[in-house]
């Protein structure tokens, strides 16, 4: 399993989109499509950004009753996305919904893996908000576990938490980590984050990428950056 830098493509519009993947010239970067640019722009910017030869990770955390996203899966697995994703707080059962919904008639399908919790949520925050007394390290690994258990390929979860939840799932089963800043950047809003050089370290397989790359004065050589300390 290779190691790749997953750009977010955090724009409103195909234009912007479009107009910031010209920048890249030698490179086909894997981007993530989240929820304002696909609720925008529709299933047609997948099929568009894909015709350009990208990868594509479709961001959508489905969260619903197992046979909603079931039906959700099987319709996004027509797409021909890379990876999807689930939030793990669905239960098992939803986690097993999505990967039937999403598994096609000849048995493949993209990757599938679940949100942890969000780069955004504190301990403090989950316990006082969210009632989960457990410690946010212990939420982790059994969020993990259950999508594990489910049949996912891999978890979304902090750079910070990539090593333990390799620990507790195996060497092989995915950790997917947003959260990441040059060491000379910006955190923004997140507050669980890293630099893409400690995340190779803690061993995370993907890292997803945003303003560092999409806000820089020369995306290209910030991509190309990131590249070098995390793929090497």
């Amino acid at each position: 399993m290779g190691k790749d830098v997953i750009i977010a493509c955090d724009f409103s519009s195909a234009q912007d989109t479009f107009d910031f993947l010209d920048k890249f010239k030698d490179e086909k970067p894997f981007v993530k499509i989240g929820m304002e640019l696909y609720y925008s722009e529709g299933p047609s910017i997948v099929r568009e950004i894909k015709k350009r030869g990208h990868k594509i990770f479709l961001d959508l955390k489905l969260h619903d009753i197992p046979n909603t996203v079931k039906k959700s899966m099987k319709v996004l697995s027509k797409l021909n996305v890379d990876m999807t994703n689930v939030h793990a707080a669905g239960t098992v059962e939803m986690m097993k919904a999505a990967l039937e919904g999403l598994t096609r008639e000849d048995g493949t399908r993209p990757i599938l893996i679940a949100v942890t919790q969000l780069t955004s949520t504190s301990e403090e925050r989950m316990q006082n908000e969210l009632l989960i007394n457990a410690s946010i390290n212990d939420t982790i690994v059994k969020y993990a576990k259950n999508a594990k258990e489910a049949g996912l390929d891999g978890v979304v979860c902090s750079p910070l938490e990539a090593g333990m939840v390799k620990d507790n799932c195996g060497k092989e089963f995915m950790t997917v980590t947003p959260g990441v800043r040059f060491a000379d950047g910006d955190a923004g809003d997140q507050v669980r984050v890293t630099t893409p050089e400690t995340a190779k370290k803690i061993g995370s397989d993907y890292i997803v990428v945003g303003r560092p790359i999409t806000a820089a004065d020369d995306p290209v050589a910030a991509y190309r950056r990131c590249v070098a300390e995390f793929v090497g």
